[in-house]
């Protein structure tokens, strides 16, 4: 359960963030795609993850603590979305080193989510990314967005089709959650689901 949720640092390279011995989760995707909203509703603070009509608007690794102090804290970080087609080029090569710099360094890690819009068929540049985690052993599970814009026949039917083409690269699927920001579906399980993650990281 999260009980607080405060502000801890931004900073531009893994390097810089700052040393914990707490597990961390990494939010991530396409730009526009509802990361921080759904930060929001999974805080239950409207206003923690600064959100934008405007794609591209986190530039920095943000990171956040979660029931700071407490036996079950955690931390929670908010990364660059990928994909913004309007950044330059310069701008877009230095959020892909700094996201693949996280990914790789930040020993912390125990998960990274990975969001996707539930209303879009598989996007090459999410395939590509979940793939790149793959091969490098990066431990990721898959977040769908903004659900609460399809009626449930057609989210099942864009999830089923979702889950078959993952089929044709995984022999195991990550973890699949579906969510609304808006709605809050999806939160408890997510938060379920980490929780779980933490209890095997304190047994190891």
């Amino acid at each position: 359960m999260i009980r607080t949720a405060q502000f801890t640092i931004s900073s531009t390279d893994v390097l810089r963030s700052p040393l914990t011995t707490l597990p961390e989760y990494a939010f991530i995707g396409r730009s526009n795609v509802g990361k921080s909203s759904l930060i929001n509703a999974l805080t239950h603070q409207p206003k923690l993850a600064k959100t934008s009509q405007k794609p591209g608007k986190t530039l920095l690794i943000n990171h956040f603590t979660i029931n700071a102090g407490a036996a079950d804290a955690w931390c929670l970080v908010d990364l660059p979305g990928y994909g913004f087609a309007q950044a330059g080029k310069a701008q877009r090569e230095a959020l892909r080193k700094m996201i693949e710099r996280y990914c790789l360094l930040r020993e912390a890690l125990c998960s990274l989510f990975v969001l996707v819009d539930a209303r879009l068929p598989m996007q090459s540049i999410d395939r590509d990314f979940m793939n790149w985690l793959g091969e490098n052993n990066v431990p990721f599970a898959i977040v769908f967005t903004k659900a609460d814009k399809l009626g449930k026949d057609r989210l099942a039917a864009n999830i089923e089709a979702y889950r078959q083409q993952l089929s044709e690269f995984w022999e195991e699927l990550p973890p699949l959650f579906v969510t609304s920001a808006e709605k809050g579906t999806g939160c408890d399980e997510l938060t379920a689901y980490i929780e779980s993650v933490n209890a095997q990281v304190q047994n190891d």
